[in-house]
């Protein structure tokens, strides 16, 4: 195993660490990221009632945001930093798309990304996650992951054919190539899916992404339902998730302010042409962190360049993507998440249970997460913190 720097690499040691389980790391977290989550843009800006080459461009800048983002940090830091939108924010534009104009909602982003740039050149959010124990870190990132490793199961009864040749093939890979053992699963995965007709066609009106400028508004009524709970989900339910699969994977020395305002500043510069906040990934980060995408921890971090690459193809054919939601059967892409994951998962849960001193508290954390709680605008990732940090704190009181 190579030790870890936190330097950029040369384009040598690029050739050196490149290898093809990372590549397919960073398509498979782009395929699941993507997938999982575009029909929200799609509803979204049909609430909104956006023209084709408006949602075009709302795809193909917060792509290139993500993109650029993911790209600069995973190669100033060599670390598999992989970037994302806010799924949760997604769902919250999804329900407030239809009471604002798109200026309003451009304001609204434009106000959210200038405060988590300023947040993160404060050095805020770095403070208070150094504060979260590594155990109960472990523990948010298995309480997010289980569900995604449960639904993987859980669909097999919708799709037994589709899901079942998934399954059976990460079985067998893991018993006799187990670094390609996703890879045969999506390998079965698409043989199935082609051979059934389950994979429908690709329309849209066009292929290429396009850029249009809308100049925004800036209201009350924008800030107050838009800017301020979108900043808040995305510091809460993606940044958070995020430090801690960096932290759980052993890049916990790589600075958490850069990536926050960094991630902060390009959802500022993309903002005017659509896109919505760009953050660090939570669930596919795990994908690119992970031992599948290299067993040396010094090399993983061309997962991330891995994934850039592949947005930034998905935002050159946003026109494309746009017309091609439905392409891709749901229980595939629940299957191929949660496969992908189930190593991870099992690793941050054994972590998080490893300390006798944290194995209660972390515990909550576990479950809390992974329950789905929402409760006062707060997800279940702040929930889990807060309370198995909480009973942490009381326990180790009481024990002196």
């Amino acid at each position: 195993m190579s030790e870890l720097h936190f330097s950029a690499p040369t384009l040598s040691d690029l050739k050196r660490d490149v290898s093809f389980s990372a590549v397919l790391a960073g398509f498979i977290a782009v395929l699941v990221g993507a997938a999982s989550s575009i029909g929200l843009v799609i509803a979204a800006a049909q609430a909104a009632h956006l023209s084709p080459a408006q949602t075009s461009s709302w795809i193909f800048s917060v792509y290139i945001s993500i993109a650029v983002s993911g790209w600069l940090l995973s190669w100033r830091y060599r670390a598999p930093i992989l970037t994302a939108w806010t799924t949760p924010g997604l769902a919250l534009i999804a329900t407030q798309a239809s009471a604002l104009t798109l200026p309003e909602m451009i304001g609204a982003y434009l106000i959210s990304a200038a405060l988590i740039t300023a947040i993160g050149i404060s050095g805020a959010f770095e403070r208070i996650t150094a504060r979260i124990p590594g155990p109960l870190a472990a523990a948010l990132l298995a309480g997010v992951l289980i569900p995604f490793v449960i639904s993987a199961f859980k669909v097999l009864p919708t799709a037994p054919l589709l899901v079942g040749a998934m399954i059976g093939g990460f079985l067998i890979g893991r018993v006799l190539a187990p670094r390609y053992a996703v890879l045969l699963s999506l390998l079965a995965g698409v043989a199935v899916a082609v051979l059934t007709g389950q994979v429908g066609a690709a329309g849209g009106a066009g292929v290429f992404g396009t850029l249009v400028f809308t100049a925004p508004h800036f209201t009350l009524h924008g800030l107050l339902s838009l800017a301020l709970p979108m900043t808040l989900l995305t510091l809460a339910s993606q940044n958070l998730p995020g430090v801690a699969v960096l932290r759980t994977f052993g890049y916990g020395r790589v600075p958490t302010s850069p990536l926050i305002w960094a991630t902060g500043l390009t959802s500022l510069l993309s903002a005017p042409f659509g896109a919505h906040t760009t953050n660090l990934a939570a669930i596919t980060a795990a994908i690119g962190a992970g031992e599948e995408s290299h067993p040396d921890p010094a090399r993983r971090y061309v997962a991330g360049l891995s994934c850039a690459f592949f947005y930034l193809l998905l935002g050159i054919f946003a026109g494309w993507v746009a017309g091609a939601v439905g392409a891709v059967p749901p229980a595939f892409i629940a299957a191929l998440a949660g496969l992908a994951l189930l190593g991870t998962a099992t690793n941050s849960l054994v972590s998080a249970l490893g300390e006798a001193d944290w194995r209660e508290a972390a515990a909550v954390t576990v479950f809390v997460t992974a329950s789905g709680l929402s409760w006062w605008g707060l997800g279940s990732a702040v929930w889990g913190v807060v309370l198995g940090g909480a009973l942490g704190w009381g326990l180790r009181r009481r024990n002196g």
